[in-house]
Parts: structure tokens; sequence; C-alpha cells
């Protein structure tokens, strides 16, 4: 019989630190921990590889139940998975414990606010961005070409070559960007271009003669 833990932060610029102190303070000797989201259990890693090291009589601790999954079926299936091996779940801020049946229902309590949580987050972004197309402002994602669209031109403007500023920023952004820019500025020369010669310079004037009846 073991404890294990499992610890998750949402994004990249979060700290695992303080959930991986507590888990350790609560007597857990192997902790498994990621950075994904916990909307959904699938491309989860490390709770995978968690799930296959429990053993029957094992206890999974976690600080949280929103640690696990923020979707209810999703949190469901997991406990009657854990609960069919005989493996107990356990929270260190909330009073759930899967061994009595006063802890299980506090954590199906919880699971129900969690996922409302969720919904009601969703409808408010969508809220917002509706608010914003409405007004206008709303440009939906900005494209990655554009966001790098002044940092091409201001290097290629310094006299770095094409491929010099493909290698930094992506060749196939650097290339249309510059694109656009020759389309938007025709008479203007980058680093590197040849002069165009002007169509009166490397055309013929063509004259028109008029034949008298």
């Amino acid at each position: 019989m073991a404890l294990v833990g499992y610890a998750r932060v949402s994004t990249t610029d979060q700290e695992l630190t303080h959930q991986i102190a507590v888990l350790t303070s609560a007597g857990c000797r192997k902790i498994f921990s990621e950075k994904m989201t916990g909307a959904r259990k699938e491309g989860r890693q490390a709770l995978d590889d968690c799930l296959d090291y429990l053993r029957e009589g094992d206890t999974l601790v976690i600080t949280r139940i929103d640690r696990l999954s923020r979707s209810l079926r999703d949190l469901q299936n997991l406990v009657h998975e854990l609960e069919g091996q005989n493996i107990k779940l356990r929270a260190t801020e909330q009073a759930i414990d899967t061994s009595s049946a006063s802890g299980k229902a506090f954590l199906d309590m919880l699971g129900v606010f969690a996922e409302f949580e969720t919904r009601l987050r969703q409808e408010r972004q969508r809220e917002g961005i509706a608010r914003a197309k409405a007004r206008g402002a709303y440009k939906g994602r900005k494209p990655t070409a554009q966001a790098k669209a002044e940092q091409v031109i201001e290097l290629t403007l310094a006299g770095l070559t094409r491929e010099a500023v493909a290698d930094q920023l992506g060749r196939a952004s650097v290339y249309r960007i510059l694109k656009t820019w020759r389309q938007q500025h025709p008479d203007a020369i980058l680093p590197g271009e040849r002069v165009k010669p002007s169509l009166s310079d490397s055309e013929p004037s063509t004259k028109h003669v008029t034949i008298a009846p």
C-alpha cells in the first residue's frame, strides 16, 4: 500500500513546486507531475504513467480534484476505474477520501461544481468575443506571420539577408511578409534588391500617327 502523488498545472508559466511540496508532506514517495490543461484526460502522459504505476491497495493523492480533471464525466470515469482496481483517491485540500462514504459524496458534489465553473468561464469568453465583434474590435487570433511583420522588415532594412532573417523567424513567414511589404511600397528598395528600370527607360514609347483621309 503506497501513497502516490499527482500534480498538474495548466500552463508552462505556472509552477508545480507548491503541489509537489504538499504531496511530499502528505507522505507521497512517488509523484508524477506535468503542465497540461485539465479539461480532458487525453494527452496527459504523466497521468497515464501514474495510473499505470498504481497497484491494488494504493492511494492516489492530489491537492484538489481539479488537478485530475475539470470534466465531470472524465472525473467519474477515472474514479470508477480506480475503484475497480481497489485504489483510493484522496485530496489534501478538500474533504475527499473515497475510502469513506462521506468522502465519496463530497467528491461527487465538487465534481459538479468544477464542471459548472468551467462552463461558466467558457460562456463568459464567448460573450466577450461576441461583444468585441459587435464593436468591430475582435480580429480573431493574430496570425504568427503578422505578429512578426515589423520585426522582419526591421531586420531586412538593417541589412540582413532574407536567408538570415528566415533562419531567425521562419522561412515561410518571412518571404510572405516581404512580398506583402513590396506590394504596399512599390517605390521602395530593400537591401540586396536590384533597381528595376522604369517603363519609360526599358520600353520605347508608342507613337500614334493619324493618317488623313
